[in-house]
């Protein structure tokens, strides 16, 4: 499972027109599902996502969690981050997740951080969606947790 995030001032998420996710300070998070991945890596990857130390303490280290500065947490679905790109000119999907899969393991995520962080929000899965947002620094790092 790979969790694309970037440490941000301010998103949010339209379909169709419509805000369906918005946060103040915190973390957009684009999230891509495995073949293979499954509550082991959603679970470790969550675990990461609220205790990855990348906002700045009174020294400006970047030395606190978003649990430490309870910040916002906006989940993205996007399978396109588990494509091969090794070779040609063209990405394969071969290593993401089926669908059904994928979608399985996004609502689990989305559920787990909902029911131990607070607040979260999220994109709409399948959905042609426009991301709008702040980077904060801009601070992005690249998670990913291995399938199983």
């Amino acid at each position: 499972m790979i969790g694309l995030l970037q440490r941000v001032s301010e998103a949010r998420v339209l379909v169709a027109g419509e805000v369906v996710g918005e946060i103040g300070r915190g973390l957009l998070v684009l999230l891509g599902v495995e073949q293979g991945d499954g509550r082991p890596q959603a679970d470790r990857l969550l675990e990461r996502l609220l205790g990855y130390r990348v906002f700045p303490d009174a020294a400006e280290r970047m030395n606190l969690s978003l649990r430490d500065v309870q910040g916002g947490l906006l989940l993205v679905p996007q399978f396109t981050l588990a494509a091969d790109t090794a070779k040609g000119m063209r990405p394969s999907f071969t290593p993401a997740a089926e669908p059904a899969d994928g979608q399985r393991w996004f609502d689990y995520v989305l559920a787990q951080a909902r029911a131990t962080h607070g607040p979260v929000a999220s994109g709409q899965f399948g959905a042609d969606m426009q991301v709008h947002l702040v980077n904060d620094g801009p601070v992005t790092f690249w998670l990913r947790v291995p399938p199983g």
